[in-house]
Protein backbone atom coordinates (compact mmCIF):
# COMPACT_ATOMS: atom_id res chain seq x y z
CA UNK A 1 0.00 0.00 0.00
CA UNK A 2 1.38 3.35 -0.82
CA UNK A 3 2.59 5.56 2.39
CA UNK A 4 1.80 8.55 0.61
CA UNK A 5 -0.86 11.07 1.83
CA UNK A 6 -4.56 10.72 0.32
CA UNK A 7 -4.60 12.23 -2.68
CA UNK A 8 -6.12 15.76 -3.04
CA UNK A 9 -7.16 18.14 -5.38
CA UNK A 10 -4.90 20.07 -7.02
CA UNK A 11 -4.11 23.92 -5.48
CA UNK A 12 -3.65 27.13 -7.11
CA UNK A 13 -0.85 29.63 -6.10
CA UNK A 14 -3.13 31.27 -3.51
CA UNK A 15 -3.89 28.03 -1.39
CA UNK A 16 -0.28 27.01 -1.84
CA UNK A 17 0.81 30.43 -0.18
CA UNK A 18 -1.89 30.40 2.44
CA UNK A 19 -0.21 26.52 3.29
CA UNK A 20 3.02 28.10 3.85
CA UNK A 21 1.61 31.08 5.77
CA UNK A 22 -0.02 28.34 8.28
CA UNK A 23 2.65 26.05 8.46
CA UNK A 24 5.21 29.07 9.46
CA UNK A 25 2.84 30.28 11.79
CA UNK A 26 2.86 26.65 13.24
CA UNK A 27 6.57 27.32 13.53
CA UNK A 28 6.87 29.93 15.70
CA UNK A 29 4.05 29.03 17.42
CA UNK A 30 6.42 26.29 18.56
CA UNK A 31 9.18 28.13 19.22
CA UNK A 32 7.54 30.55 21.50
CA UNK A 33 5.34 27.71 23.48
CA UNK A 34 8.13 27.37 25.65
CA UNK A 35 8.55 30.58 27.30
CA UNK A 36 5.71 31.36 29.28
CA UNK A 37 6.11 35.47 29.74
CA UNK A 38 5.22 34.98 26.02
CA UNK A 39 2.78 31.95 25.84
CA UNK A 40 0.58 32.39 28.39
CA UNK A 41 -0.66 36.27 27.21
CA UNK A 42 -1.11 34.73 23.42
CA UNK A 43 -2.85 31.57 25.14
CA UNK A 44 -5.78 34.48 27.28
CA UNK A 45 -6.36 35.62 23.40
CA UNK A 46 -6.80 32.61 21.55
CA UNK A 47 -7.36 29.37 23.23
CA UNK A 48 -7.70 26.99 26.07
CA UNK A 49 -7.85 27.56 29.86
CA UNK A 50 -4.22 29.22 30.86
CA UNK A 51 -2.69 29.12 34.08
CA UNK A 52 -3.95 31.85 36.23
CA UNK A 53 -4.40 32.95 40.04
CA UNK A 54 -7.32 30.34 40.48
CA UNK A 55 -6.20 27.42 38.65
CA UNK A 56 -6.42 24.67 40.77
CA UNK A 57 -4.48 21.68 38.82
CA UNK A 58 -2.96 22.02 34.88
CA UNK A 59 -3.69 19.20 32.77
CA UNK A 60 -1.86 19.72 29.44
CA UNK A 61 -0.21 17.71 26.23
CA UNK A 62 0.71 17.91 22.84
CA UNK A 63 -2.50 17.28 20.72
CA UNK A 64 -3.67 14.11 20.21
CA UNK A 65 -2.83 12.59 23.37
CA UNK A 66 -5.72 11.81 24.94
CA UNK A 67 -5.65 15.23 26.75
CA UNK A 68 -9.45 16.18 26.50
CA UNK A 69 -10.29 12.42 27.42
CA UNK A 70 -8.72 13.55 30.78
CA UNK A 71 -10.00 16.72 31.38
CA UNK A 72 -13.35 15.61 30.73
CA UNK A 73 -13.29 12.80 32.53
CA UNK A 74 -11.87 14.34 35.75
CA UNK A 75 -14.21 17.21 35.31
CA UNK A 76 -16.97 14.41 35.27
CA UNK A 77 -15.39 12.87 38.50
CA UNK A 78 -15.05 15.88 40.42
CA UNK A 79 -18.21 17.06 43.63
CA UNK A 80 -17.58 20.70 42.87
CA UNK A 81 -16.28 22.75 40.43
CA UNK A 82 -12.02 22.39 40.14
CA UNK A 83 -10.42 25.21 38.07
CA UNK A 84 -8.84 23.54 35.27
CA UNK A 85 -5.85 25.30 33.21
CA UNK A 86 -5.88 22.89 29.97
CA UNK A 87 -5.56 22.76 25.75
CA UNK A 88 -2.87 25.67 25.17
CA UNK A 89 -0.79 22.85 24.10
CA UNK A 90 1.83 24.40 25.22
CA UNK A 91 5.03 23.72 27.69
CA UNK A 92 5.01 26.74 28.90
CA UNK A 93 1.70 25.92 30.83
CA UNK A 94 3.60 23.17 32.77
CA UNK A 95 6.39 25.69 33.38
CA UNK A 96 4.09 28.20 34.39
CA UNK A 97 2.20 25.93 36.62
CA UNK A 98 5.02 24.24 38.18
CA UNK A 99 6.99 27.83 39.18
CA UNK A 100 3.70 28.22 41.05
CA UNK A 101 3.84 25.12 42.45
CA UNK A 102 0.47 23.50 41.26
CA UNK A 103 -0.39 20.05 40.64
CA UNK A 104 0.45 19.24 36.93
CA UNK A 105 -0.25 16.32 34.97
CA UNK A 106 1.07 15.88 31.42
CA UNK A 107 -0.32 13.32 28.97
CA UNK A 108 1.93 11.83 26.84
CA UNK A 109 1.33 9.51 23.55
CA UNK A 110 3.94 7.50 21.84
CA UNK A 111 5.23 9.56 18.87
CA UNK A 112 3.85 7.05 16.37
CA UNK A 113 0.19 7.37 17.11
CA UNK A 114 0.30 11.01 18.39
CA UNK A 115 2.53 12.09 14.77
CA UNK A 116 0.14 11.04 12.73
CA UNK A 117 -2.90 11.76 14.13
CA UNK A 118 -1.75 15.30 14.23
CA UNK A 119 -1.21 15.59 10.53
CA UNK A 120 -4.25 14.17 9.39
CA UNK A 121 -6.19 16.28 11.86
CA UNK A 122 -3.77 19.48 10.62
CA UNK A 123 -3.24 18.46 6.75
CA UNK A 124 -1.39 21.40 6.08
CA UNK A 125 1.79 20.02 7.83
CA UNK A 126 4.22 17.69 7.43
CA UNK A 127 5.73 14.47 9.18
CA UNK A 128 8.68 16.91 9.99
CA UNK A 129 7.27 19.58 10.89
CA UNK A 130 4.67 17.51 13.67
CA UNK A 131 7.47 15.77 14.89
CA UNK A 132 9.32 19.12 15.78
CA UNK A 133 6.29 20.19 17.40
CA UNK A 134 6.39 17.08 19.26
CA UNK A 135 9.90 17.56 20.78
CA UNK A 136 9.21 21.32 21.20
CA UNK A 137 6.59 20.28 23.73
CA UNK A 138 8.13 17.45 25.95
CA UNK A 139 11.93 18.07 25.77
CA UNK A 140 11.55 21.30 27.87
CA UNK A 141 9.38 19.30 30.49
CA UNK A 142 12.58 16.75 30.79
CA UNK A 143 14.10 19.21 33.27
CA UNK A 144 10.92 19.30 35.55
CA UNK A 145 9.96 15.71 35.18
CA UNK A 146 10.79 15.15 39.42
CA UNK A 147 7.48 18.06 40.00
CA UNK A 148 4.74 17.21 37.62
CA UNK A 149 2.89 13.40 36.67
CA UNK A 150 2.82 11.95 33.50
CA UNK A 151 -0.13 10.11 32.32
CA UNK A 152 0.33 7.86 29.79
CA UNK A 153 -2.10 7.74 26.86
CA UNK A 154 -3.09 4.07 27.69
CA UNK A 155 -3.33 4.95 31.26
CA UNK A 156 -5.42 7.83 30.71
CA UNK A 157 -7.88 5.81 28.23
CA UNK A 158 -8.65 2.79 30.44
CA UNK A 159 -7.81 3.32 33.77
CA UNK A 160 -7.88 7.09 34.53
CA UNK A 161 -8.64 7.12 38.13
CA UNK A 162 -5.31 5.18 38.51
CA UNK A 163 -3.60 8.49 37.19
CA UNK A 164 -5.64 10.59 39.31
CA UNK A 165 -4.24 9.15 42.62
CA UNK A 166 -0.70 9.12 41.63
CA UNK A 167 -1.56 13.01 41.25
CA UNK A 168 -3.01 13.03 45.48
CA UNK A 169 -0.48 11.08 46.16
CA UNK A 170 2.15 13.38 44.61
CA UNK A 171 0.99 16.27 45.39
CA UNK A 172 -1.39 15.72 48.65
CA UNK A 173 -4.83 16.91 46.78
CA UNK A 174 -7.67 15.00 47.22
CA UNK A 175 -9.20 15.10 44.14
CA UNK A 176 -12.18 12.44 43.47
CA UNK A 177 -10.73 9.69 41.46
CA UNK A 178 -12.92 9.14 37.75
CA UNK A 179 -14.42 5.43 38.31
CA UNK A 180 -13.11 3.83 34.96
CA UNK A 181 -15.96 2.00 33.50
CA UNK A 182 -17.45 1.07 30.25
CA UNK A 183 -20.01 3.51 30.75
CA UNK A 184 -18.02 6.37 32.48
CA UNK A 185 -15.75 6.24 29.68
CA UNK A 186 -18.81 6.04 27.07
CA UNK A 187 -20.16 9.40 28.70
CA UNK A 188 -16.45 10.90 28.57
CA UNK A 189 -16.42 10.34 24.54
CA UNK A 190 -20.28 11.74 24.20
CA UNK A 191 -19.48 14.78 25.76
CA UNK A 192 -16.19 15.54 23.80
CA UNK A 193 -18.52 14.19 20.50
CA UNK A 194 -21.40 17.13 21.68
CA UNK A 195 -18.61 19.81 21.51
CA UNK A 196 -17.00 19.12 18.46
CA UNK A 197 -20.20 18.02 16.59
CA UNK A 198 -20.87 22.05 17.48
CA UNK A 199 -18.47 23.74 15.82
CA UNK A 200 -18.01 20.72 12.84
CA UNK A 201 -19.76 19.60 9.85
CA UNK A 202 -20.46 16.13 9.81
CA UNK A 203 -17.83 14.11 7.91
CA UNK A 204 -14.41 14.69 6.87
CA UNK A 205 -14.04 17.31 8.62
CA UNK A 206 -15.46 16.29 11.84
CA UNK A 207 -13.21 12.85 11.57
CA UNK A 208 -9.94 14.60 10.94
CA UNK A 209 -10.73 16.30 14.54
CA UNK A 210 -13.02 15.00 16.88
CA UNK A 211 -10.48 13.55 20.06
CA UNK A 212 -12.50 10.42 20.00
CA UNK A 213 -11.40 6.71 18.40
CA UNK A 214 -12.17 6.98 14.75
CA UNK A 215 -11.85 4.12 12.07
CA UNK A 216 -11.51 6.55 9.27
CA UNK A 217 -8.35 7.74 10.69
CA UNK A 218 -6.76 4.48 11.76
CA UNK A 219 -7.07 4.11 8.15
CA UNK A 220 -5.33 7.01 6.87
CA UNK A 221 -2.72 6.40 9.85
CA UNK A 222 -1.86 2.47 8.60
CA UNK A 223 -1.17 4.68 4.94
CA UNK A 224 0.76 7.11 6.89
CA UNK A 225 3.02 4.64 9.10
CA UNK A 226 5.45 3.97 6.10
CA UNK A 227 6.63 7.70 5.82
CA UNK A 228 6.90 8.30 9.04
CA UNK A 229 9.39 5.86 9.36
CA UNK A 230 11.41 6.75 6.27
CA UNK A 231 15.04 6.93 6.80
CA UNK A 232 14.11 10.95 6.15
CA UNK A 233 12.80 11.21 9.56
CA UNK A 234 15.51 9.39 11.58
CA UNK A 235 16.61 11.60 13.26
CA UNK A 236 13.72 13.56 14.64
CA UNK A 237 12.18 10.07 15.42
CA UNK A 238 15.19 8.68 17.33
CA UNK A 239 14.98 12.40 19.44
CA UNK A 240 11.04 12.16 20.02
CA UNK A 241 11.01 8.30 21.45
CA UNK A 242 13.74 8.84 23.73
CA UNK A 243 11.89 11.97 25.06
CA UNK A 244 8.66 9.98 25.47
CA UNK A 245 10.75 6.82 27.24
CA UNK A 246 12.71 9.43 29.61
CA UNK A 247 8.94 10.82 30.08
CA UNK A 248 7.25 7.97 31.19
CA UNK A 249 10.42 5.99 32.25
CA UNK A 250 10.28 3.32 29.47
CA UNK A 251 13.34 1.23 29.98
CA UNK A 252 15.69 1.75 27.08
CA UNK A 253 18.01 -1.03 25.87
Amino acid sequence: MSARRPSRPPVGLGERARVLVRRGVYEAKTVVARYPALAIPIARRRHGIPVGDDTQIVIEGFPRTGTSFAVTAFDIAQERSVRIACHVHAPAQVLEGVRRGLPALVIAREPEDTVLSFVIRNPHLGLRQALRGYLRFYEPLLPVRDRVVVGRFDEVTTDFGAVIRRVNERFATSFREFEHTEESARRVFEEIEGDYRGRLPEGEALERQVARPSEWRRRLKADLASAYRAPANRDLRSRAERAFGALVDVPRA
